[in-house]
């Protein structure tokens, strides 16, 4: 049985990866996996021998003599079934519901157009100069707002500055090593770091302390080299139109922001877990947000009796931002953390990591994990990697994978959730990006993961 749910396990890590050859959208082979995968233990449980108990991080003791069911309150292994399932989806779901909070406070930010304001910055016209103003608010905005988003928001700003595809698509290419650098450090910047605190395998302070230089160095290595390319020497003319800017909308950028920062500081105030401060924050941009909507529409609603209930739910920031996230990227992380912990219960996952600590150094064994982040999905590889390791929290191990999965995956540009995106966004060519980015994203990735192995060696 255990053969069985390796191979549904492969059969849909290669549905995600060949996504846009299948035409299937990756949730699908996500979702069917997750659901395959814990039906066939439920189908095999009295056949296994193993089980993980994730609490205490061991094999369960004693498991293959357990009755199915225990009469009374006596261990038995339908109990381990239950209680793991459901441990695991509250930990899943405390991620998802941090993600949605999260994505919910940009989108209201975005309702108000709040992002215009971070246009009015941008006076040069200087391609080198615009180059690093680009980089920089990548690598500031991505570990507040998360890279997927700050890579969506710059490219739109982007459009509105350069008006060639051939020349934007150079900036994206730099856009995307630096929102995943950036990402890297900050606890709330990739899916792959949220995961690592909320599981307290980091602690968001030590994250900062001891990443943010190695992904400062993965940023300006490669943006220095890009400086003196030629794509990045003439001059540019921003073309005339101007983005609307909405009142309010630079106070709901600042307030948006504050909000996502607060955050870590209220998990490290109240130990209590980042999900409850997500909503906290949601709460309260969203109360701003409606009362400011309330007086942007109050005259018109006065004046027009025939505003009807959905009329007022469509002014509202709420309402539209709950119906602009991503719920698909929602639902695949779902059934890509779950298909790990169905993997993860029957000790499959911790005999793996004990097999590459006994073969392997740890560090090498995360460098290539960085690297193959590149070609496949991130969250899983970090999912797995937390239940391979036994170590203690803020052990510099647990850091080198935050920093290898949130920037190895610059090196492709299918490797990561922002290059994804900006290649939807500008039509960029994997192989283009291959030729021209690749290699800057490689020496940024290399030079920053020897920067931190060299700090952690005094």
């Amino acid at each position: 049985m255990e053969t069985a749910i390796v191979i549904i396990f492969i059969l849909g890590y290669l549905g995600i990866t060949l996504e846009h050859s299948i035409k299937i959208d990756k949730l699908v082979p996500a979702l069917l996996m997750m659901a395959i995968c814990w039906a066939l233990i439920a189908f095999g449980l009295d056949d296994f021998v193993n089980w993980f108990d994730s609490d205490s991080h061991e094999m369960v003791k004693g498991f293959a003599s357990l009755p199915h069911e225990a009469h009374g309150h006596g261990p038995s292994k339908m109990m381990w079934f239950e209680n793991t399932l459901l441990h695991h989806f509250g930990k899943t779901c405390e991620i998802l519901v941090f993600l949605i909070g999260a994505m919910t406070i940009v989108e209201i930010i975005d309702h108000f157009n709040g992002f215009a304001t971070i246009k009015n910055f941008i006076k040069t016209k200087k391609k080198t100069y615009l180059l690093w103003i680009m980089c920089i608010l990548a690598f500031i905005l991505s570990a507040i707002i998360d890279n997927l988003t700050a890579t969506i928001v710059l490219i739109t700003i982007l459009r509105k500055v350069i008006k060639e595809n051939k020349d934007r698509i150079w900036f994206a290419g730099l856009i995307i090593i630096a929102a995943n650098a950036g990402g890297a450090w900050s606890p709330i910047g990739d899916v792959t770091t949220t995961m690592l605190w909320m599981g307290k395998k980091v602690s968001s302070i030590q994250l900062v302390k001891l990443l943010i230089i190695p992904s400062l160095i993965c940023m300006i290595i490669p943006t220095t080299i890009a400086s003196f390319l030629k794509p990045f020497k003439d001059n540019f003319e921003p073309p005339k139109d101007e983005i609307k800017e909405i009142k309010h909308g630079s106070t709901m950028l600042i307030l948006g922001l504050i909000a996502i920062i607060f955050v870590p500081i209220f998990k490290t105030v109240t130990h209590l877990p980042p999900y409850v401060g997500m909503m906290l924050s949601l709460a309260i941009v969203t109360l701003v947000g409606e009362i400011l909507s309330s007086r942007r529409f109050g005259l018109h609603s006065l004046s027009n009796d025939s505003l009807n209930e959905s009329d007022s739910h469509s002014s509202s920031p709420i309402f539209r931002a709950l119906s602009k996230i991503e719920m698909p990227s929602i639902l695949f992380f779902l059934g890509i953390l779950m298909t790990v912990a169905a993997l993860e219960s029957l000790g499959i996952v911790f005999n793996l990591g004990k097999s590459v600590q006994e073969s392997i150094p740890i560090n090498f064994f995360v460098l290539l994990l960085g690297a193959g982040s590149a070609v496949i999905d991130n969250v899983p590889l970090v999912a797995a990697s937390m239940g391979m390791f036994d170590l203690a929290i803020d052990d510099a191990v647990w850091h080198f994978i935050a920093y290898s999965a949130g920037t190895g995956g610059s090196m492709l540009i299918i490797g990561s959730a922002a290059g994804v995106v900006a290649m939807g966004m500008e039509k960029i060519s994997f192989f283009w990006y291959l030729k021209n980015i690749a290699w800057l994203a490689t020496i940024g990735y290399l030079t920053g993961a020897c920067s931190f192995l060299l700090f952690q060696s005094f």
